[in-house]
């Protein structure tokens, strides 16, 4: 008996494909922006709700993301990735929406808490003794600094530096809010 063979289309790597759907989408392709949109939409999910310990928020924000690089596509010129250049924006557009909320309320923005305040161990109620909590939930228990530091450097790695230039402070206050972010996740799971 003869078996037919079946070969599979090859596909092109995401990168390649996702520059074929970047050109198409520049020009007004709305199908092209979709196939990018499901390529990229878990990734920008992930990142948004652990940077702000909301499903709901993380949600609207993910959206707003990719609002965002329809509007700017023209401007992606590929010296990255596609995914490095959405990651990028969609970081942006948290740290952005924290601002944004920070003045509405008339405080002042609390990317990263007063290093002074950490020192007096101002931190929050560890978990009911006994719970078992997992790692996401720890981190959306994390002080809102403490979070968006602990996500941008362990989970997405960005350097000290470079989460300094973003959140317009200093490296050593990231390493600060580092070190009390890995306290509390330390705390939270061991309780």
């Amino acid at each position: 008996m003869a078996t037919a063979l079946r070969f599979q289309p090859v596909t092109e790597p995401a990168s390649r494909q996702d520059e074929t759907d970047v050109t198409l989408a520049a020009r007004g392709d709305r199908k092209a922006f979709e196939r990018l949109y499901r390529q990229h939409v878990n990734r920008v999910f992930s990142l948004c709700a652990r940077m702000v310990g909301d499903r709901t928020r993380a949600e609207e924000l993910t959206q707003d993301a990719f609002v965002r690089a329809w509007e700017k596509l023209d401007q992606f010129r590929g010296d990255s990735a596609f995914g490095t250049w959405l990651h990028r924006l969609a970081v942006n557009v948290v740290l952005n929406d924290r601002q944004t909320e920070s003045r509405r309320r008339g405080r002042q923005d609390e990317s990263v808490e007063d290093v002074d305040t950490m020192a007096h161990g101002d931190v929050r109620p560890s978990p009911v003794p006994g719970m078992s909590i997992d790692l996401e939930r720890a981190i959306a228990g994390l002080p809102p600094g403490a979070r968006r530091v602990f996500v941008l450097h362990d989970v997405e790695g960005y350097t000290h530096d470079e989460i300094g230039e973003l959140l317009g402070v200093t490296a050593g206050g990231c390493k600060a809010q580092l070190h009390r972010a890995r306290l509390l996740l330390r705390e939270a799971l061991n309780a």
